[in-house]
């Protein structure tokens, strides 16, 4: 499948609405909770159990975007939308299958590990595609795309839960539920994977430094530079420190006051946990599209380094206020999403274009990496305080002078990225070449 060549006069604002059919679609996977509960109930699991789809697809997601990156670069965004379509959607229906005839390992085959590398395709495909669109303004560019991954719970959070009202929670209700999702979403991304579009060559805005004679490092090179691990440092402990709050949002803040005279109703930790999400979705975009104006050093630093400042304020000050601690978290979240938006400005600023899907491909693995530590900090902290007979904010104190240490190694390494040196940088094609491999490519496909 050739890369879709965009024909004269192609508008590069049809790129982020493709970009986003997809991201709002595989972002249904922030919303798996909704389907624990039936499941756990028809089928008999453990809570433990009824997380493995969603746990695995985690996994899963990092795995074939680190593993995945360089097939992405070389056969374009429409082979990556198409096979992050195809995945994601059997995902579901062999999900639909795996409940109707009551086999969980189906579920968990289907969901977690066939739609998981759904999940991993499907995230980094139009970032290569976004960045060469807008060169002039990679952060908001990117930011589009994955603020649909941040958002996409908030349409389907309430619509699965809607769906399973309608056709039930027994097993044939979730079988209908994970059926529907797996055809409409199989639409949805269609209509990504008709409109994306790779700009000619001499039509990329802001051909420059960055653009087609700028920075060149390959995917394979940027692995071997410091500044590589230093942005994986750097991200991973952003997101250790967003996903430690996230997880656990509506015990935390249910034990933080719960010996106050103004406790928390669920309802109300509920509603918390909403606002999080809408603050994820907007840092993704109003971070990265900020970082377009102060570079991406200093927003980086803004999320390290103001985000260990809430961490502090939560932990002296979190039980005394409601306002302070919903307010402090917030911008957690915020930075939490922002960290996800601004990486793939980060590495085109360092790296260039050229293989810059594969290289953010491998920077997800800071991801995986935070999900497994952010919950392990605080859940086992948590645990170990409550078994020794403390309560309320003392289950935290500890958890939190650990993120903030996180986020202190995370500044460092921040600070310490400079420009890649040149002896990992490929040289750059001559003009006349890269005009012949233009007039090589189809105009559309």
């Amino acid at each position: 499948m050739s890369p879709p060549m965009a024909p004269a006069g192609w508008s590069r604002w049809l790129v982020p609405p493709a970009a986003l059919s997809v991201h709002l679609s595989i972002g249904q996977a922030y919303a798996w909770s909704v389907f624990k509960p039936p499941l756990e109930s028809a089928l008999g699991l453990s809570g433990t159990q009824s997380a493995l789809p969603f746990q695995l697809g985690i996994v899963m997601l990092g795995l074939s975007a680190a593993f995945g990156g360089t097939l992405v670069e070389r056969h374009g965004p429409r082979w990556a939308m198409t096979v992050a379509l195809v995945c994601f959607s059997s995902g579901f229906l062999l999900s639909a299958l795996g409940a109707a005839v009551e086999q969980y390992w189906l579920i968990v085959l289907g969901y977690g590990f066939v739609g998981g590398i759904g999940l991993g395709i499907g995230y980094i495909s139009p970032v290569s595609t976004l960045i060469k669109w807008f060169p002039d303004r990679p952060g908001m560019a990117t930011g589009i795309a994955i603020m649909g991954f941040g958002g996409g719970a908030l349409i389907a959070s309430p619509w699965s839960a809607q769906m399973l009202e309608s056709f039930g929670t027994d097993d044939t209700g979730i079988a209908l539920a994970f059926l529907v999702h797996g055809l409409t979403y199989a639409v949805f991304m269609l209509l990504g994977v008709l409109l994306v579009r790779v700009p000619r060559p001499r039509e990329r805005a802001g051909d420059g430094p960055d653009g087609a004679e700028g920075v060149r490092v390959s995917a394979r090179q940027a692995v071997r530079t410091p500044q590589f691990w230093l942005l994986w440092i750097a991200l991973c402990t952003n997101v250790t420190a967003g996903i430690g709050i996230l997880e656990k949002a509506a015990p935390m803040i249910t034990d933080f006051f719960a010996d106050t005279s103004t406790p928390v109703s669920a309802t109300a930790a509920a509603g918390f946990v909403a606002l999080l999400s809408a603050a994820n979705m907007a840092g993704r975009l109003g971070w990265s599209t900020a970082s377009d104006l102060i570079g991406r050093k200093n927003v980086y630093r803004l999320y390290l380094g103001v985000g260990a400042l809430m961490y502090a304020l939560v932990a002296l000050f979190g039980d005394s206020s409601k306002p302070l601690f919903v307010l402090c978290a917030l911008v957690v979240l915020s930075f939490y999403g922002g960290g996800f938006a601004t990486a793939p400005a980060y590495l085109k600023d360092l790296f260039g274009t050229y293989q810059v899907g594969a290289i953010h491909g491998r920077l997800l693995t800071a991801w995986s990496t935070a999900g497994v530590l952010g919950p392990l900090i605080v859940n086992w902290i948590a645990d170990r305080q409550e078994e020794a007979g403390r309560h309320g904010p003392s289950l935290y104190g500890l958890s939190f002078v650990i993120m903030i240490g996180l986020l202190a190694v995370g500044f460092a390494a921040n600070e310490c990225i400079r420009p890649v040196h040149s002896r990992h940088h490929m040289p750059a094609p001559a003009r006349k070449e890269a005009a012949d491999v233009a007039r090589q490519q189809p105009e559309s496909a």
